[in-house]
């Protein structure tokens, strides 16, 4: 028979011992956007790779649920609420929430890596547009997030380069915060009062495609190919579930690599799912555009920041891109 003192001490090693892999998260509640550069997080959804890499890890069933919410603003917003794990949206949301949380260490938000890497365009419908100097007050240009979303802030180095860095907000009081999907109706139907719409694949190519409509911005031309989505989520998220985080890590890595590999499907997949459907074709042509590709690794991120914190819009500049993300991606090349 055991004394008393040794089973008190088996007492003391099962309270003492760490918490059972089901001691994480069993739900993980994700956020994306719409376009083409989302790509990845289609592919996560139809082919459950977070499940896959969570159950693979030891935890089990894990129920993963996507939101789509657009604009920098929305995002942050619900993330702050605790309504979402981990969010995809463009950098400069990220490096917003990021400069607003990063001493507060209950609320510290940090990168999980890239998504997708490319070029957003300006187009118009106003005929007597050619640059960004012809808009004028009767102009009104559509973005997901006023000031926040990556787009609005692509605008604000445009500007910055044509009429001066004192000038980068020049044509901020021109931009209506509306989702993508709207936004491209209300540019086809030509009764609202959106004349222009700076948007991502597949929409800017659908308005660019429409008689009537043409580009005035290639970011490319601007700033050159950069990671324009990327996740992030709560430090104190992530450190409460290292396993989910690293399997939702190795999930979107896996999901990089297979539109690499299998363009077609991928397009099928984004049409299956995306709200706004183009012809697989037309997909197939914007993932065959060199400016287009996907790697959880960051590209540019500083790129944003410095040109954030040089405006005011960030007061913290960060030393490196890993002052921005958690220490996943520390072994790549990023920047």
């Amino acid at each position: 028979m055991r004394s008393f003192s040794s089973v008190a001490a088996v007492a003391v090693m099962l309270v003492a011992m760490p918490p059972a892999a089901r001691a994480e998260a069993n739900e993980l509640r994700i956020s994306r956007g719409f376009g083409i550069h989302y790509l990845p997080m289609y592919i996560l959804e139809k082919q459950k790779l977070i499940e896959k890499h969570a159950a693979a890890a030891g935890l089990g069933d894990v129920k993963v649920s996507y939101r789509a919410i657009d604009g920098g603003n929305v995002i942050n917003d619900a993330m702050l609420s605790g309504a979402l794990d981990i969010a995809a949206g463009g950098v400069p949301g990220f490096l917003t929430l990021w400069g607003k949380t990063r001493s507060l260490p209950d609320n510290e938000v940090r990168g999980l890596a890239a998504v997708g890497s490319g070029s957003v365009w300006l187009v118009t419908r106003n005929p007597k547009v050619k640059t960004l100097r012809d808009f004028t007050e009767n102009d009104r240009i559509a973005v997901p997030g006023i000031k926040t979303s990556f787009v609005a802030v692509i605008l604000q180095m445009a500007a910055a380069k044509e009429f001066g860095p004192e000038n980068y907000a020049k044509l901020d009081h021109l931009t209506v915060g509306i989702p993508h999907p709207e936004a491209l109706a209300a540019m086809l139907s030509g009764k609202t009062e959106i004349t222009a719409h700076f948007s991502s694949p597949p929409f800017n190519y659908i308005e660019n495609d429409t008689p009537g409509m043409h580009r005035v911005i290639n970011s490319a031309d601007v700033v050159g190919p950069l990671t324009i989505i990327m996740a992030y989520a709560p430090k104190k998220f992530h450190d409460a579930n290292p396993k989910l985080t690293a399997a939702f890590l190795a999930a979107l890595d896996e999901a990089t690599r297979f539109v690499a590999a299998n363009k077609a499907d991928a397009a099928r997949i984004y049409n299956e799912l995306a709200p706004v459907k183009s012809k697989d074709a037309e997909i197939l042509r914007i993932l065959d555009d060199p400016d287009t590709h996907y790697t959880v690794v960051p590209e540019g991120v500083l790129n944003y920041a410095e040109f954030m914190n040089k405006v005011g819009t960030l007061k913290q500049k960060p030393a490196g891109w890993k002052d921005l993300f958690f220490p996943g991606i520390y072994d790549r090349p990023g920047s």
